[in-house]
């Protein structure tokens, strides 16, 4: 049973995907009882595989597509760490967006893409292989272009065609990286670095961009990063799936499998590729929040910070020390929490006072109290400010910074926690400090709790997480015991 685990974990959200396209509109529960079900059994899963590889186990289910070519799933520590983050979101999500869209059209075709897009970040996390994860990784990218152009409007279509104009981009680069490295080592397994050795030095460092290239383009690393900001006019839970859950997560947690589990610590320090990857991810992190600074819609705002933010994960991953790559790998699950905050609390803001610009934002807080301190919250957490989780985060980064004799980090971060306090701070001073220029806002905004309850708990989270990250379990704690079992360092 234990080697079918990672089989029935995919299951969970593809087959419901499946279900879900034949249920006609008219029938709403029945679609949200299959969602429903299928996100609670994916959890369950997760949580019955924490306990396991914790105490050493891994699972792998083993299927042969060809001869020589066979599909790895695997169960370990660095994939439990995005699919625990991956499944939790997903029943989150999945309650906002029944709210979010309530009895509107197209529901069947939006919600079988949502799981589809769910099945295939879990083929991402649970990918053994490098051809598995390519498989995946492009299954993403087919699954996710319907939810961008769900609206189906002009600019909903434009956002589609540059985000696959995008995507598809990178994975041409991913393939030729891959199809190059194969053909000189053979197949790629995650975490088996011997059949590197050896290899011509040049052709691996051009391997090394090339796979990074095509991975940094889901992960919005400059100059790759523009789809990002356009796919903003796709609906709140989208946005939401995409910035904290699958798409940029995708990326970057293609970006550690490739600098950990193809090419290991040594060989990039070997090939001198890391530091050349540090400098594009500050590059990275400083432009992304001065383009945030200059944004007046707020879903656009986010996103600029999405593009600054994903990158401290590939910061910490190129450092390559064991402080700064448990930063990297704990902001995989921290920007999450708080990111996916910050859009269900814009989507609600949308949804129900049709505020979308920052000076909309005035007296909001008077009138949806627990949304704007959701808000705060993860707002706050994204500038640094303890004890949210994001302060863990840069803490550990920063340390991690000097342990690898690059004191040029701390001014990244600092530059960084300035700039998101610049374009954070007054969003959250016009939400609780000015009034509005019309009438008062009539109260009863937060009414549907279906769509506000996932913001609160998201945020609550993002709180607990940072005030008990010694705690086991911890995502910090989990983070020390990848890097401690799986890279030894």
């Amino acid at each position: 049973m234990s080697a079918w685990l990672p089989v029935l974990t995919l299951l969970t959200s593809f087959l419901p995907a499946l279900v879900i396209f034949r249920i006609p509109d008219t029938r709403p529960r029945l679609r949200t009882a299959i969602n429903l079900a299928g996100a609670v059994a994916k959890l369950g899963l997760v949580a019955l595989m924490l306990g396991g590889v914790a105490a050493g186990e891994i699972y792998e289910t083993r299927l042969a597509l060809a001869p020589g070519l066979e599909l790895l799933l695997r169960v370990d520590a660095l994939c439990l760490l995005f699919l625990t983050l991956s499944a939790l979101l997903w029943l989150l999500t999945t309650i906002y967006a029944i709210a979010y869209f309530g009895e509107g059209p197209n529901q069947s075709r939006f919600f079988g893409f949502f799981s589809l897009c769910v099945a295939a970040t879990t083929g991402v996390a649970l990918s053994g292989t490098l051809i598995t994860f390519f498989i995946f990784y492009e299954f993403l990218t087919l699954s996710t272009w319907p939810l961008v152009t769900h609206k189906g409007d002009e600019s909903s279509i434009s956002a589609g065609r540059k985000y696959l104009a995008y995507t598809l981009g990178g994975s041409a680069l991913l393939l030729i990286g891959m199809v190059w490295l194969e053909s000189m080592a053979g197949p790629v397994e995650f975490a088996v670095h011997d059949g590197l050795l050896g290899l011509d030095r040049t052709s691996l460092q051009i391997i090394f961009f090339l796979l990074v290239g095509g991975m940094g383009v889901k992960a919005a690393l400059i100059p790759l990063h523009g789809w990002l900001p356009a796919a903003m006019v796709a609906p709140a839970p989208v946005s939401a799936l995409l910035h904290a859950v699958a798409v940029v997560k995708a990326g970057a947690f293609g970006i550690v499998r490739i600098v950990y589990d193809v090419y290991g610590f040594d060989l990039v320090q070997e090939l001198g590729v890391g530091l050349p990857l540090a400098a594009v991810a500050a590059a990275t992190i400083v432009w992304g929040s001065l383009r945030a600074l200059f944004q007046r819609d707020i879903k656009k705002r986010l996103a600029y910070s999405t593009v600054s933010q994903v990158s401290y994960i590939v910061l910490g991953t190129a450092l390559a020390g064991p402080w700064a790559t448990v930063g990297g790998l704990v902001h995989l699950v921290h920007q999450g929490l708080m990111k996916i905050t910050l859009f269900f609390c814009a989507g609600a803001l949308a949804e129900r006072m049709k505020v979308t610009k920052v000076d909309q934002l005035d007296g909001a807080g008077r009138a949806m109290p627990l949304t704007m301190f959701a808000f705060s919250i993860a707002a706050l957490g994204m500038i640094g400010v303890p004890p949210v989780a994001g302060f863990v985060s840069k803490w550990q980064l920063g340390v991690g910074g000097l342990q690898a004799g690059q004191l040029w980090v701390i001014f990244i971060l600092a530059a960084s926690s300035l700039l998101n306090a610049a374009y954070f701070l007054p969003l959250i001073y016009r939400a609780w400090f000015r009034s509005p220029e019309g009438p008062p806002v009539p109260p009863g905004r937060e009414r549907n709790y279906m769509l506000i309850g996932p913001a609160v708990v998201t945020a609550a989270v993002a709180l607990l997480v940072g005030l008990f990250a010694g705690m086991d379990y911890s995502p910090l704690s989990w983070a020390q015991l990848i890097v401690e079992r799986e890279y030894g360092m």
